[in-house]
């Protein structure tokens, strides 16, 4: 029988092993093993249908070569068709470039002199309505802290460091000194330069021109205008250092802008605030602007129009302090107003800062707190400020946070993108979150100053060598010199007080001076000292090893921070050298060594001119209780006592041990006092009539290594004979200093 072949039959026969193979491949690739090549259902199916049809028409002797190329062709487009599905799906989780964070325009307002209670939104007698709307907008500081005297604030404010890190412990920068910023200090505008920042500074510096590298456009100001000293004529841009030593202060970049006599300061540098603000382009590169106004510094001087509101106030000086407010006021409305003419406000952070307490004296007033400008009291050290921004993600709000006029530094350097942590060495703290958010603040405590070289009055005029209390003799004369003390040099009433404070009970509220020398004495040699060289201590790194003076075995073993200590019977050797002048701030409390400065509570100034009438109102209404004669330790719960009336030494002697150990720790990375003695070749009678850098450059390093003690304030540190015999001696002295400080200070 003869077998007949039938034709196959299309669509029955399975299909070769190859096309088997292919279509798997096909259809792994249009499920997508892969999440990237994985198709959504629709397409998927829609494949699948289309290879079956293929496979049912192609017959698998004549066109299998054709059914492979053509499904290897439709596998690449279908990956390409997935490839491009898998774009278009706007759910998908995929990694983007992150934007660069917008770096905010900073303006930093610096006044001058201003007191707690010298701001409309603490004493409504003055009329600041800028000040007190733009502090209601934003967010207004009050616990915040300054240094009790310009160069000091100013340092720390730039270098965010504290000044016993920078050699300035001990008072500002004289005209005629030869002392700046240390050299090896990066500082703010350099960081913010770095960062991409145009720098500007208009207004008064005040931290030292002796060579032109101390100069603020050699410390990353792109440009200056303003005055170097520390107290100018408002008009005649004049500036003294003693009687016949006066030059002319004002600066445009590093040459001396002659020729703009007459016109009110405070005018002028908003003026160029406002030229600087309409020149640039905000939205080419972000800017830092530092208006350090001269304001409302002594001399007091203002234009009428200021006056006259205020004409009620019978305190002349009173009256004409609060017309100078008022400028600043003006000031800031103005340069706000061009913030928003230019289009820098809706990304910008304006702080507004003082930089120490008021002068009462002068117009000032710090009421109701303790102290004045030059003290360690909280009107010295306690500072108005407050932050305004469209940027602050909690405004309208006052906060309690502990800051401190060092934290500005690594705040504004992470504000504006940087690494704060590049800087070594720094004392402050990033503190935008607690000003923006309300977040508690990182700092905890406050170095307010350790200053080895200042020495109570009382130790020197009151006391004798051997015996009790004498009649002060000699006061003014000693009170002005400064002496280098011997590192052994003891009496014998210091000794004898040391043996009764170990025989008989102690009086805890009392720490008299004859503890031993520890950390912190004025009797370290390396304290007082300043640098033999320019590349020695004070250019040292606070985080290498310190002085051997301060180092842990002469310390003893109270150096280091005890948390709880309380003394026994007797008391033993404190960890602290009271009778330094240091005071220092950790959490509620508050300890002052040494000599505080003037601390009694000076009322507004409501009485006509002379000050006696005024000055005793607060002594009169509550005379103080008797102190021991030779206190030098004080002790405040800040918190609960912000005016300092409740003195708590005596009741809290652990907190006076934990807290004098803190100092302790402190000192041990301080650097001496850099205090060189006044340079006649600074005299601005050799320059043309103009103070200006005296130094060059090139024997800078020969001139810095001269000075290798703490000199009396004078010429060349010379000191003058007296003729014991002269009798009108004490009374041309008495009128020589009288005409000094009248002239160095414009009253």
């Amino acid at each position: 029988m003869v077998e007949t072949k039938r034709p196959p039959q299309r669509g029955c026969a399975p299909p070769p092993p190859d096309v088997l193979h292919i279509s798997a491949v096909v259809l792994r690739s249009a499920a997508g093993p892969s999440p990237q090549l994985r198709l959504p259902g629709v397409v998927a199916e829609e494949v699948v249908t289309l290879l079956l049809l293929l496979l049912l028409f192609f017959s698998p002797e004549v066109e299998m070569q054709a059914a492979a190329a053509a499904l290897a062709v439709l596998s690449v487009v279908l990956g390409l068709d997935g490839l491009r599905a898998h774009r278009s799906e706007p759910n998908q989780n995929h990694t983007e470039p992150k934007k660069k964070k917008t770096q905010p325009h900073i303006i930093f307002i610096l006044t001058d002199d201003q007191g707690f209670n010298d701001i409309g939104y603490h004493n409504p007698t003055l009329k600041t309505p800028t000040l007190d709307k733009l502090a209601a907008e934003g967010v207004t500081l009050e616990n915040y802290y300054v240094q009790p005297i310009c160069t000091p604030s100013r340092s720390q404010l730039i270098t965010g460091r504290y000044q016993i890190h920078t050699g300035l412990q001990h008072s500002i920068i004289r005209p005629s000194q030869p002392s700046c910023l240390p050299a090896h200090m990066d500082t703010l505008p350099e960081r913010l330069r770095q960062a991409g920042y145009a720098t500007h500074m208009v207004g008064k510096w005040h931290l030292g021109f002796y060579r032109k590298a101390c100069l603020p456009t050699r410390k990353g100001f792109d440009s200056f205008f303003g005055s170097l000293t520390g107290s100018v004529d408002y008009y005649s841009y004049g500036s003294c250092d003693g009687p016949g030593l006066c030059g002319y202060d004002l600066h445009d970049d590093e040459g001396v802008a002659w020729g703009q006599e007459g016109k009110y300061s405070t005018t002028l540098f908003t003026q160029r605030a406002r030229k600087i603000l309409e020149s640039h382009d905000p939205a080419d590169r972000p800017l830092f602007l530092l208006l350090s106004l001269q304001a409302v510094h002594t001399p007091l001087q203002t234009p009428k129009s200021y006056i006259y509101p205020y004409r009620d106030m019978a305190n002349v000086a009173r009256r004409k302090f609060a017309a100078m407010v008022s400028t600043v006021d003006e000031a800031v409305r103005n340069v706000t107003y061009a913030l928003r003419k230019h289009g820098y406000y809706r990304n910008s952070v304006i702080i507004y800062s003082t930089d120490n307490g008021a002068q009462p004296f002068t117009g000032g007033s710090n009421w109701p707190l303790r102290g004045r400008k030059g003290t360690y009291w909280e009107g010295g050290v306690r500072g108005v400020a407050f932050v305004h921004s469209p940027l602050l993600r909690r405004r309208r709000r006052v906060s309690k946070a502990l800051l401190h006029i060092t934290d500005w530094f690594p705040t504004l350097v992470a504000l504006a993108g940087g690494n704060a942590s590049e800087s070594r060495g720094l004392d402050g703290f990033d503190v935008w979150p607690t000003i923006s958010e309300g977040r508690e603040s990182p700092r905890q405590e406050i170095l307010h100053n350790i200053d080895p070289l200042h020495k109570p009055p009382a130790q020197t005029t009151k006391w004798g060598a051997a015996s009790g209390p004498k009649k002060p003799k000699k006061k003014k004369i000693q009170k002005k010199r400064i002496h280098k003390l011997k590192p052994k040099q003891k009496s014998a009433f210091r000794l004898k007080r040391l043996h009764q404070a170990q025989n008989q009970s102690p009086r805890p509220k009392s720490y008299s001076s004859g503890a031993p020398p520890a950390a912190g004495t004025s009797h370290s040699r390396s304290q007082i000292q300043s640098r033999p060289g320019s590349k020695s201590r004070r250019n040292a790194s606070r985080n290498q090893d310190p002085p051997a003076s301060a180092s842990k075995a002469q310390l003893g073993p109270h150096s280091g921070p005890r948390n709880g200590s309380r003394p026994t019977a007797g008391w033993p050797q404190p960890p602290w050298d009271p009778s330094v002048q240091a005071a220092i701030r950790v959490g509620d409390w508050k300890l002052l060594t040494g000599d505080p400065g003037h601390g009694d509570w000076v009322p507004p100034q409501v009485l006509p001119t002379l000050p006696g009438r005024w000055w005793n109102l607060e002594r009169s209404l509550s005379p103080p209780p008797e102190e021991p004669p030779l206190q030098n330790v004080w002790l405040f719960n800040i918190t609960a006592d912000p005016c300092e009336r409740r003195d708590l030494s005596g009741q809290r002697p652990d907190v006076v041990r934990r807290l004098m150990a803190r100092l302790a720790h402190y000192n041990q990375s301080a650097v001496p006092v850099y205090f060189p003695p006044d340079d006649p070749r600074a005299d601005p009678a050799r320059h043309a009539g103009a103070w200006v850098p005296w130094v060059e450059e090139e024997v800078e390093e020969r001139e810095e290594g001269r000075y290798h003690g703490v000199y009396k304030k004078g010429r060349g540190g010379k000191k003058k004979r007296k003729n014991p015999r002269c009798p009108l001696c004490k009374l041309r002295s008495f009128f020589l200093k009288l005409n000094t400080g009248m002239m160095s200070n414009r009253i």
